[in-house]
């Protein structure tokens, strides 16, 4: 019986070793890919706000990854950035900052808030969409402030580092992308609203302008209709409008979403994922509690 009992410790040892081990290779071999220079497509840009202190800049390095400087290229975006690009204002603040890392045509774009508690209004979907409209694809994002801001400004910031690795945005294209930020932002905050049923309307819209490529006004309208409808969405008449003039400013750039169908459609199933997951999560941690009580007593029944 002690045996028994020997045998069984030393299994459950080397079971939690190599579980232990597992996960410090697979961090390992992270980190050793991280420090890989891509020759090809160039370093990762890393974009600071303007107002950001030394000491702030230092803080968005850490929480960025940046572990060596001479392995990514540093950008500062400004408010006169902001005005050049966008047309915003040239005197606001800019303080949320991100990295960016292109990738090859097919990657789709993935994009993370470091500190989301500090990027308190635009969500990761809310940046990808507005991408997508500017033209920007394949690439990993990631955004961060060491303060609570609204995110706004790190948008800019990603059109400039696109720009600073070649890349070529259409002017009108970056304007209605941040149009579309500001709209989802304040649909978000709206009663019945989450930010994540916004994300996926506009995601569904511009789908749906991809399969019927809408040549009049009326079309569009047909279409932000129908996506309200089926989504079940409430809006005000002023805020319905706001959607229409959007999409149809969209349009009239002959913004063809076809060519990021894919990336538009992947962003939806991982919308739909996440909320699935908010929904079920009660269940689900239910479930995992149970998991492990049953294999404690399991284990301990072992060793009476």
């Amino acid at each position: 019986m002690m045996k028994k009992r020997k045998f069984l410790k030393t299994l459950l040892v080397g079971l939690i070793v190599g579980i232990m081990l597992s996960g410090i290779q697979k961090a390992s071999a992270a980190t050793d890919n991280d420090d890989v220079i891509d020759e090809k497509r160039g370093m990762p840009v890393v974009v600071f706000g303007e107002t950001l202190s030394e000491a702030q800049k230092d803080e968005v390095r850490k929480l960025l990854g940046v572990k060596e400087a001479n392995k990514v290229e540093e950008v500062i975006v400004t408010a006169q950035d902001l005005h050049r690009l966008i047309g915003g204002n040239p005197n606001s603040g800019m303080y949320s900052s991100a990295k960016i890392t292109l990738k090859d045509k097919g990657h789709g774009l993935v994009v993370t808030r470091v500190t989301p508690d500090y990027i308190t209004e635009v969500t990761e979907e809310m940046y990808a969409n507005a991408l997508l409209t500017a033209g920007i694809e394949n690439a990993d994002v990631e955004v961060a402030s060491p303060l609570k801001v609204t995110g706004h400004s790190a948008l800019v910031g990603l059109y400039k580092a696109y720009e600073s690795r070649g890349g070529e945005l259409d002017q009108g294209r970056m304007e209605v992308a941040n149009e579309e930020l500001d709209l989802a932002t304040d649909l978000a905050e709206k009663e019945g609203l989450d930010d994540k049923k916004v994300s996926e309307l506009l995601t569904e819209i511009k789908k749906a302008i991809a399969e019927q490529n809408p040549v009049t006004r009326e079309d569009v309208e047909q279409i932000v209709e129908e996506q309200l409808n089926k989504m079940n969405i409430q809006l005000s008449p002023e805020d319905r409008q706001l959607l229409i003039d959007l999409f149809e400013k969209m349009r009239s750039l002959n913004i063809d979403f076809g060519n990021v169908k894919q990336q538009l459609e992947d962003l939806t199933n991982d919308l739909r994922d996440k909320m699935e997951k908010v929904v079920g999560d009660e269940g689900f941690w239910d479930s995992v509690s149970n998991f492990f009580k049953k294999l404690i007593d399991s284990i301990a029944n072992l060793f009476k």
